[in-house]
């Protein structure tokens, strides 16, 4: 079943939409948890919780991308999840770490996944972003993307390219350095 037919079952609120979506969805969504919370029960947990927010949200949320969609609510309730059981506390500080590479160039506010935000100008910041990573080459962008949205280790993007951590870590460097060139030249700033 493609995404348009179970997006059409989800706005008919048939109950097969939350089982088809599940279907082709919950390995990604699951790995999105996983990544981020390291304990496949949690992760279990969100990638239920994932679907059952779909269901609530569609309608009068209707998704262009329902792949995409999915995997911000699994990300959010998973991020969401880590902060309430003080997951940096046990140790796995991966979330922390990627966030704290992003500290000097993004504001500390920043535009959350249903779009609300403390800072004012969260659409110029997004929108700068997506120039951002429309710009750089694919293996740069999706090395990009996996560390700061699916917040994989430097190890892991390592083993998945063939490269060195040092190499990830050079990439990621200058990626954060023309990411924040064009947010200055969009007027933001940290």
């Amino acid at each position: 079943m493609d995404d348009n037919e179970i997006i059409e079952l989800f706005q008919k609120r048939d109950e097969e939409a939350v089982n088809a979506a599940a279907k082709k969805y919950s390995k990604y969504c699951f790995t999105i948890s996983y990544n981020i919370l390291r304990c496949a029960e949690d992760a279990d947990e969100c990638v239920n919780d994932t679907f059952f927010r779909a269901w609530n949200a569609i309608p009068p949320a209707c998704p262009n991308n329902l792949a995409v969609y999915l995997g911000a609510i699994a990300r959010r309730l998973s991020l969401n999840l880590y902060k309430k059981k003080g997951a940096e506390k046990r140790g796995f500080g991966q979330i922390g770490l990627a966030f704290s590479e992003l500290e000097e160039v993004l504001p500390n506010s920043l535009p959350s996944i249903d779009g609300h935000s403390e800072y004012s100008d969260s659409a110029a910041i997004t929108s700068a972003i997506n120039v951002f990573l429309k710009d750089l080459p694919e293996k740069q962008r999706n090395i990009f993307v996996r560390r700061y949205w699916h917040l994989r280790s430097i190890e892991e993007i390592a083993g998945e390219y063939a490269l060195t951590a040092n190499n990830v870590k050079q990439i990621l460097f200058r990626s954060r350095k023309k990411l924040k060139i064009i947010l200055e030249k969009e007027g933001i700033t940290i």
